[in-house]
């Protein structure tokens, strides 16, 4: 198969099962699909955020990974062993990329507490992102860790899962602490645990390098400095007590949040 023949076949079976039954061999035929790449892009990215955790073919998970690892290896694989050292200290790494195309043991996720990803079609939030990366195998791994947990994933608190079609290893998926007000002293706290927990959870699992996103500065309205002076805080002392882990990225997007943690990382 193409990548092309791929991402069609993906598409019309993401849309298929959306019909009943009984009407599958009647309005398959009849399914309209944008010739335009791109937009072939969209929708199928759309159809795969938009899916419940429920079972699929082995088939499809094949050809899935197929395209998704081509998409990956086409925008390009960043190594975290390549990134230059904070001047403060050589295990702090800042960078400002795409966090799905590092390769790094873990990644973290900024996610919210039901755990699952999120459901708004090519929604720019970095748990979107991921999900559509990694590919439909997170979400029902997601689900069945949540399930058997049997509540949401409290704030501060992380999960581990493999990273599946994603350069890193694995994904840590933490709940930041959400502002509808002002900020308090009870979110600092549950932000730094945020930080803490990946950082324990890497550390028990084995791995050795880390890259954290924003935490709960883009649609949880933490602000952005604070929320950095937090992150690296917390990580510098986590790091003065346990030698576990040997690499630690502040990953960024945004030129703002990167000059901020320009200045507090040297």
């Amino acid at each position: 198969m193409t990548q092309t023949e791929r991402r069609l076949y993906l598409i019309q079976e993401l849309l298929r099962e959306r019909l009943p039954y009984s009407e599958v061999e009647q309005q398959s035929s009849d399914m309209e699909i944008p010739d335009n790449e791109e937009q072939q892009k969209r929708l199928l990215r759309s159809l795969m955020n938009i899916r419940a955790p429920r079972p699929i073919s082995d088939e499809f998970l094949k050809i899935q990974d197929e395209y998704l690892s081509e998409e990956v290896a086409g925008k390009g694989v960043t190594d975290s062993a390549s990134l230059p050292a904070s001047s403060l200290d050589r295990r702090l790494v800042l960078w400002r990329g795409d966090i799905t195309t590092l390769k790094i043991d873990t990644i973290v996720n900024a996610a919210n507490s039901a755990l699952r990803g999120c459901f708004v079609p090519c929604h720019s939030c970095v748990d979107n992102m991921i999900h559509s990366v990694s590919g439909i195998q997170l979400r029902l791994t997601c689900d069945k860790i949540m399930n058997e947990q049997g509540y949401d994933e409290p704030t501060g608190k992380a999960k581990i899962t493999p990273a599946y079609n994603l350069p890193s290893k694995y994904v840590l998926h933490t709940v930041g602490p959400i502002l509808s007000g002002r900020l308090t002293d009870n979110h600092c706290r549950q932000l730094a645990g945020c930080y803490k927990s990946c950082l324990e959870l890497a550390a028990d699992n084995g791995l050795k390098s880390i890259a954290f996103c924003c935490i709960s500065t883009g649609e949880f309205h933490f602000p952005q400095k604070k929320a950095a002076e937090i992150a690296v805080q917390t990580v510098k002392d986590y790091l003065n007590t346990d030698t576990r882990i040997e690499k630690v990225v502040f990953n960024v997007f945004k030129q703002e949040d990167y000059d901020i943690y320009r200045e507090l990382l040297g």
